[in-house]
């Protein structure tokens, strides 16, 4: 084959999970992912299904799926994936409800193109409430929908200030990231506003501090070239329990060879 012939050939980077996590203090302790599924490299379909989980009495939920599926489609010659993970009914602690969690991550990619685009539109919170209170969380339309590659969100943060005061310390751990540097992870989020937060809880970003409880990250997205991936609950919980867990995650895209 000469290099006039050579074709690329697409590879899948598609998978999901509806719940994971661990348990350092005042035990140590695995939360087994739940309702996890991952697409093979040439594409395919498969999905997860779990019901009625209960963590003890720290994290639970009434229902959950994962779903990824990714083909070719010969009337416009691209290569197509799709990951949907929910979580119905999630509780933790009492503190943390929702009806339903939705994240989404839909991919599309056609020869000669540098790479993925990524889209997660119908990703959302349905009746989320902290502290027993309704949280509105507003998702950016732009990074939903417009902001569909690893380039573009680059971009975004230079020129959009709104974006920037979100992206630019996203882990809020005081250090910035300067995304000029940033050539092969940049990380984001959806959010774009946060209204009805209760009293005492201080919002940063897309992160919300509860007292006495932990950090709430909100539709949290780390972008590769080709690859991005969303996690709609990500808690950092401190003081008389430590947990690290995460809700209604997916990972959309892929990459070429050559």
């Amino acid at each position: 084959m000469t290099e006039t012939t050579r074709k690329e050939t697409y590879f899948y980077d598609v998978h999901g999970s509806a719940l994971g996590g661990q348990i350092t203090g005042p035990f140590q302790a695995f939360i087994d992912v739940q309702a996890g599924a991952s697409l093979p490299t040439i594409g395919g379909y498969g999905s997860s299904r779990a019901a009625d989980f209960r963590f003890k009495e720290i994290i639970s939920f009434q229902s959950a799926y994962t779903e990824v599926m990714g083909a070719y489609d010969r009337e416009d010659g691209g290569y197509h994936s799709l990951a949907t993970s929910v979580v119905e009914g999630l509780n933790i602690l009492g503190v943390v409800t929702a009806d339903r969690v939705v994240a989404r991550a839909s991919s599309a990619w056609k020869p000669g193109e540098e790479e993925s685009r990524i889209v997660s539109l119908g990703s959302q919170f349905e009746n989320l409430r902290i502290g027993g209170g309704p949280v509105d969380v507003e998702l950016n339309a732009d990074v939903l929908v417009k902001l569909r590659t690893f380039a573009s969100l680059k971009n975004e943060f230079k020129l959009n200030a709104a974006f920037r005061t979100i992206a630019e310390n996203s882990l809020q751990t005081g250090q910035l990231q300067n995304p000029s540097d940033a050539t092969r992870v940049f990380l984001c989020s959806l959010v774009k506003d946060i209204k009805g937060i209760p009293p005492g809880v201080e919002r940063r970003g897309n992160m919300l501090h509860v007292p006495e409880f932990g950090r709430i990250f909100l539709a949290e997205v780390v972008a590769e070239p080709g690859r991005r991936a969303l996690t709609m609950l990500r808690l950092e919980l401190g003081c008389a329990l430590t947990v690290s867990a995460s809700a209604a995650s997916v990972v959309g895209g892929g990459s070429t060879w050559p």
